[in-house]
């Protein structure tokens, strides 16, 4: 294409900056592709979290200003007043600044290049995701058609990631199956705690996908294993805490912790209920060594077995942990 034209051009902008606001000649084989430099009458600043510029070579988020600017967005003041905001840097009165949420840095040269979306990339227990890696990863599954994920808090107000899946016609999804992939492809980290299966993503007039309008997992989502239901006392005592803390409607003899939303917080959240309502000293390591819930259960009686001085204590504890828990 580059061969058979005078000049191809790279043309960046929002509409609500009346669609060009930077522009870039692009050369064949000289590096990374960039949006380059704002047209005349604009300014780009690169910001961080608290409208500081961010540092040369930085990655910040891309505000642009000048004459291109919208009014705003029809009829919908809250949202005009949330991208367009008083320009921190003009004596001009009523200057305002439009955020793109798109993220850029500078190259050495002082174009700017593109390095993804603010709004997709989340910080989840100190490791930084970009959501848009995780998707990507998803849809080369051969029964995802579609995917989209999403940070979301648990009860204790940690986040985590949640996958909505839309699976190719007749297609029947195993959460298993699609762990293994992303496992090949993704650090642990980066792995979704929850698989949810939706007929079709829930759209915006414009035909994006709205992230706001999927729903919280309610606990019926997709899971690693056949539910298969925990027999004794004690198992059945296991997943009503598992159910609780994880928010997860029914937890199988076979199911694993981690594998269901768990991680080292909520882990905590488990050995403290143990504790308070059986005595049990347990760990979280104790979890992380036998999260699946069967051999936890047994992992707990063989420690009320070495807590206690008799089997007669071990069959108590197993007669009562329903009562007690």
């Amino acid at each position: 294409l580059i061969e058979c034209c005078d000049s191809v051009w790279n043309m960046y902008g929002p509409t609500e900056t009346t669609i060009w606001s930077c522009v870039a000649k692009l050369r064949y084989g000289s590096g990374p592709v960039t949006i380059g430099r704002p047209i005349a009458n604009t300014e780009v600043f690169l910001l961080d979290a608290k409208l500081n510029p961010v540092p040369l070579g930085s990655e910040g988020e891309l505000y642009i200003g000048g004459d291109g600017l919208a009014r705003g967005y029809w009829k919908q003041p809250e949202l005009t007043a949330e991208k367009f905001i008083a320009h921190p840097f003009s004596k001009v009165s009523g200057a305002r600044l439009y955020r793109t949420g798109d993220l850029a840095r500078y190259l050495p040269d002082g174009n700017l290049i593109c390095s993804g979306r603010a709004d997709y990339q989340v910080k989840i227990r100190g490791f930084r995701i970009e959501l848009g890696d995780v998707e990507s990863a998803l849809r080369q599954h051969a029964t995802i058609n579609e995917a989209v994920v999403v940070a979301r808090e648990d009860s204790v107000g940690e986040k985590n990631l949640v996958a909505y899946i839309v699976p190719q016609l007749e297609a029947v999804p195993i959460v298993g199956d699609i762990r293994n992939h992303l496992r090949q492809k993704l650090p642990e980290y980066m792995i979704p705690s929850a698989f949810v299966i939706l007929p079709k993503l829930p759209l915006t007039p414009n035909g994006k996908v709205d992230r706001k309008a999927l729903p919280a997992p309610d606990g019926n989502f997709l899971r690693e294993r056949t539910y298969v239901p925990p027999n004794t006392p004690v198992e059945k005592a296991i997943a009503q805490i598992w159910s609780e803390i994880l928010n997860v409607e029914e937890v199988g003899l076979h199911d694993n912790f981690f594998e269901l939303g768990g991680h080292s917080l909520l882990a905590m959240r488990v050995v403290a209920r143990l504790r308070e309502n059986l005595g049990l000293e347990l760990t979280i390591a104790s979890l992380f060594e036998s999260p699946r819930l069967s051999d936890f259960a047994l992992l707990l009686l063989n420690e009320a077995l070495e807590q206690n001085e008799t089997d007669e204590d071990v069959k108590g504890v197993d007669q009562v942990s329903v009562a007690a828990l």
